[in-house]
């Protein structure tokens, strides 16, 4: 089993892009990117620890690739949005990559290349992976615990109809 890290805004939106791909094993809602040991959802959403929302996708690289989960992750964000995804703004919910290996950051660094032949500018870091914090639990699977608030969010953010992955999730969405 591999481990891939994105940060796609949101995190409760993001998980039901990959939880029903085949060779995803699980998707756990955490914290990437800053220094702060064990952060806060409240800390990180009020953009005071300098982590973003993140999620980390366990896979089985026989069934399903990282270049794979990189598409399924760039058709279900916003790349051209700097400030955040959707409503939700500020660092802690802009764009990030965390590579594990240097095949992983030159695959994220080829798909925002080709990304780039189609859009003007491309708002994606791609940044080496140091620690990932486990969210609380109340933030694990929140589209399975909570599906009426779940689908509030996504139809209110605008993530569910500017994102095609987001909504053709194998009946999850």
């Amino acid at each position: 089993m591999r481990y891939a890290y994105f940060a796609g805004g949101c995190f409760w939106c993001v998980t039901p892009v990959f939880a029903a791909e085949p060779g995803v094993e699980s998707v756990i809602s955490g914290y990437c990117g800053g220094d702060e040991p064990d952060p806060r959802y409240e800390d990180v959403k009020a953009q005071r620890t300098g982590h973003r929302e993140t999620i980390r996708i366990e896979y089985d690289e026989n069934v399903i690739g990282f270049p794979a989960l990189l598409d399924l992750f760039f058709g279900s964000v916003d790349v051209e949005d700097g400030g955040g995804q959707f409503i939700d703004r500020g660092r802690s919910y802009t764009l990030a990559v965390y590579y594990t290996c240097r095949e992983e950051k030159e695959a994220a660094e080829a798909k925002i290349a080709d990304l780039l032949t189609r859009h003007e500018k491309v708002f994606v870091s791609i940044e080496p992976y140091k620690t990932f914090w486990r969210a609380e639990e109340r933030h694990q699977d929140y589209y399975r615990k909570e599906p009426e608030k779940f689908m509030e969010e996504l139809i209110t953010s605008g993530r569910g109809a500017a994102c095609p992955a987001a909504k053709r999730r194998k009946g999850i969405i």
